[in-house]
Formats: structure tokens, sequence, C-alpha cells
């Protein structure tokens, strides 16, 4: 049973949960659907009105809830949103700043942008946009994107049939495109792999060892303890270890450099590292960096969740040190 198929026996429901998945950030390939809606309309199995209408409705409920998410958890979600992106921490900044210097306007059309409008809708509600406003203007982006697929659908619901029919004719190459991209994925798996391997290299430390080391220093070496967290200094109140110092990911080089200049009178310097990345991935890749620059450093397993886990004190993040989000008055 192809796309048409299952759309058009259950059109109304299937548009409506890839609309309302969607805007809470599933990739979901939405232009197909609605088109495929408008062209079973066309053939008299749905309703085109019904279609738009369960289909707005569900992207407007779906885009509300990411507005509330952001609106109740700050730049949580945001943050957990952008954990896929390549820099987190400028996704987060780059995004807001980006939505609050173009304006709410961008609402009307981030739907024809992948991956804009579940990071626009959050934003909204993170920099404190109204609501009226807000569902004024996601409600209009949202149903001129609903209406401009589901009515080309309508319309030209022969020339789409006829590409469903060759599509259908071709599956084998389809079939063949899907297995090059597992093969693909299988090969970056086995050389995410091999990567992980070579940066083991990297000496970890148990959270109490470092404890016992810090209570048993040593006059002629100066010990640092770097927070290479992407996240963590946006909302007042958020800790970190006592007596670290940041250094920032989405600037290394930079920080590297001031680094350098405060291990400079020592003859020897410990570097200790820690975030929350799973595996400590944001730790080991700056630890890479620093081994490249003949520094000693380690990376604290488990990362601040260890330390506190070990009774390790902490610390308020410093004013000078927190990062802000614009926001909408």
């Amino acid at each position: 049973m192809n796309l048409l198929d299952v759309i058009a026996h259950h059109g109304y429901a299937v548009t409506s949960i890839a609309l309302f998945l969607s805007c809470c950030g599933l990739p979901l390939p939405l232009a197909a659907v609605l088109l495929t809606a408008g062209a079973a309309a066309h053939g008299g199995s749905l309703n085109i009105g019904l279609v738009i209408l369960f289909a707005f409705g569900s992207a407007l409920f779906g885009d509300t809830l990411m507005y509330l998410g952001g609106r109740y958890t700050g730049w949580w979600l945001l943050t957990e949103i952008c954990r896929l992106s390549m820099n987190p921490e400028a996704c987060i900044f780059g995004s807001a700043r980006s939505f609050h210097k173009r304006g709410p306007r961008v609402l009307l059309v981030a739907k024809f942008v992948p991956g804009l409008s579940t990071v626009t809708t959050v934003l909204a509600g993170s920099l404190n946009m109204r609501l009226r406003r807000f569902l004024a203007l996601e409600g209009c982006g949202a149903l001129i994107y609903i209406a401009a697929w589901s009515l080309t659908g309508f319309l030209f619901a022969p020339f789409l049939l006829v590409v469903i029919h060759w599509v259908e004719r071709l599956g084998h190459i389809t079939a063949v495109t899907f297995a090059a991209i597992a093969v693909l994925y299988v090969l970056w798996l086995v050389l995410s792999a091999l990567r992980d391997v070579r940066l083991s290299a990297v000496e970890k430390i148990a959270a109490k060892d470092l404890l016992e080391r810090l209570r048993t220093p040593t006059p002629d070496s100066l010990l640092i303890i770097a927070d290479v967290r992407s996240h963590g200094y946006h909302d007042p109140g958020m800790q970190r270890i006592k007596n670290s110092i940041r250094v920032d990911p989405g600037r290394l080089k930079e920080d590297l450099e001031v680094l350098r200049e405060f291990m400079l009178p020592e003859p020897e310097s410990e570097i200790y590292l820690y975030c929350t990345c799973a595996h400590e991935a944001t730790s080991m890749r700056v630890a890479r960096m620093l081994k490249k620059d003949n520094c000693s450093t380690k990376v604290i397993r488990g990362g601040l969740k260890a330390w506190v886990k070990a009774g390790g004190p902490l610390e308020r993040v410093p004013p000078d040190d927190m990062e802000h989000l614009p926001k909408f008055e």
C-alpha cells in the first residue's frame, strides 16, 4: 500500500498526526503528505476543506505546545533541540539573535524552511512573545504553508498521479538508494568508532580521585579545572565546579590563547576538563586540541554529574560569565 492509498483511507488522521509530530520536532516529509492529501481530495476520497482544517488545527496545537515549552523551560528546550547541531551554543544564541533581529514576522515563512519552524516556535516562547501575537502570526504562517501544498496537490493531481506511478515502477531504484544510504550510515558508524578509539588516548580521571588530588596540592604545579560545557551559562542560579574557569567550545581558539597566558608563569600545569555531554564528548574534543599544544590534560569521567555525586564543592556561575538571551517586551 503506497502513501496515496494510506491517505485516501485515513487522510484526515494521517495529515493531522504528521503535522503535529513535525511541529514537535520530528523530521517528516510534510510537503509530500500535504501534496498527496490534496491529490486524494481531487479524486473524491477526501474533502479539501477538511484536509486544510484538520491539518491547520493540528499544526497550531503542536506549535502552541512548543511555544509553551519555550515559555516555561527557558533555554532548556531550545538546548535539547540544538544538541544535534555541530555547535550547540552557536545554534542557541545565533538562532535567538537572528530571530530577535528579523522580528516575529519570520513565523509567517518559517514552515517553508526545514528545521526553522521548530526553533522559532520555541524561541517565541523563550523570548516572551505575547501569546496572542504568536497565535496570530504562527496561525497565518501555518495556514499559508498548509493551503499552498494541499491546493497544489489538488490542482495538479493528474500530474502527481503520473509521478507516483513512475515512482512505483522505479521502486527497485528506490530500494538501491536506501541500501546505499544504509551502507553509508554503517560506514559513518565505523569511522566514528575508529575516531573514538583514537580519542580514547586522552586520559580520564574519576571525580573522587581529583577531589583527593585537590586535598594534597603540590606547590610546583598549577592545577586548573576548566568548564567546557556548551550549555549551563544561560539561566541565573546555574552552578559549576568551585574555582573552575570557563573554556567556551564555541570560541576555543581565543580561550586557548588566554589559557596559555594564564599557565605561562608555572613550570607545570595540569588541566582537568568537564562537561555534561554523553561520553564526555566535548571534554574529549577540547582535550585533544590541548594535547596538540603539549598540555597535560585529563577529562573528569562523568563530568559535572559525577563531581556532584562525589560530593565535590560547587559555586554559582558568576554574573559576568552569564549569557543573556534577548527578550521581546
